[in-house]
C-alpha cells in the first residue's frame, strides 16, 4: 500500500464524514417533517459508496485502475442525484419560476457532448460530464440557501462550495507531484497527497457540522416554543 498511517486516516475520516454528513441532514428532514430534505441525504449516498473504490484503489497499491474508474462512475450517479435532489428543493422554495430549471441543465447543455481532454478515453469523459453537472448543483444550492435559509447552513453550503478548492489544490499537487519532483503518481507522494486530501476532509467537516447545526436550531427553537 502506498499511503502511510497519517494518509489512510486523513482518507478515512474523509468518507466517514460524507457518511454522517448524509446521516444528519436525512435525520433533519425527519425531523422537521421534510421529505425533500430525507431524499437530499439520500442523493448523497451514491457519492459515498465511490468513496469506498478510491479506498479499494489505494489498498490495492493503486494497482487496479478499474477501481479508479468505477469510482468515477459512481461519482458521475452522485452529482446527478445530488442536482435532481436539488431541484426536487427548489420546487419548494418561494419562488419557483421556470427559468430555475432552465438554468439548472444550461451548463450541461452548453458543454455539449464532452470531450476528452486526454484523448478518447469514455472515463474522462464521464469525469469532464460529473464535474459539470456538480457545478450545477452547486449554483443551485446558492439559488435555494438565498430564498430558504431553514433547509441548509451557510456551513453546509459552503462545504459544498469548498470541494473545489479540494480539487483545484488537488490537480496543483498532482503537477508538482509528478512534474517537479518526479513521482509516477500523486499517491507516491504522500505528503502531497495527504495535504489534497485534508481539504476534502475539511469541505466534508463542514457540511456536517452545519446539518449538525441545522438540527440543533431546529430543537432549540422547538423546544422554547413548547
Amino acid at each position: 500500500m502506498l499511503l502511510s498511517f497519517p494518509n489512510w486516516i486523513i482518507h478515512l475520516s474523509s468518507s466517514l464524514e460524507w457518511g454522517v454528513a448524509a446521516a444528519l441532514l436525512f435525520r433533519y428532514g425527519i425531523i422537521t417533517g421534510r421529505r425533500d430534505i430525507r431524499l437530499f441525504g439520500l442523493a448523497m449516498l451514491p457519492h459515498w459508496s465511490g468513496s469506498f473504490f478510491i479506498l479499494g484503489y489505494h489498498i490495492s497499491g493503486d494497482s487496479i485502475p478499474l477501481l479508479l474508474d468505477l469510482s468515477e462512475l459512481i461519482n458521475l450517479f452522485g452529482s446527478t442525484a445530488l442536482l435532481l435532489a436539488t431541484l426536487n428543493l427548489l420546487k419548494s422554495t418561494k419562488k419557483v419560476p421556470a427559468a430555475g430549471y432552465t438554468a439548472a441543465f444550461a451548463a450541461i447543455m452548453i458543454a455539449g457532448k464532452p470531450q476528452s481532454w486526454l484523448g478518447a478515453d469514455i472515463f474522462d469523459a464521464i469525469l469532464q460530464l460529473s464535474s459539470v453537472v456538480y457545478l450545477t448543483f452547486l449554483v443551485l444550492l446558492l439559488i435555494i440557501y438565498g430564498r430558504d435559509r431553514t433547509i441548509f447552513s451557510g456551513l453546509t453550503v459552503a462545504g459544498f462550495w469548498f470541494v473545489l478548492i479540494f480539487i483545484s489544490i488537488t490537480i496543483f499537487c498532482m503537477y508538482i507531484a509528478t512534474q517537479l519532483r518526479g513521482y509516477p503518481t500523486l499517491s507516491h507522494d504522500d505528503l502531497l497527497h495527504g495535504l489534497a486530501e485534508s481539504l476534502l476532509t475539511v469541505s466534508n467537516l463542514m457540511i456536517a457540522i452545519g446539518a449538525h447545526r441545522k438540527i440543533r436550531e431546529y430543537e432549540r427553537k422547538h423546544l422554547n416554543s413548547a
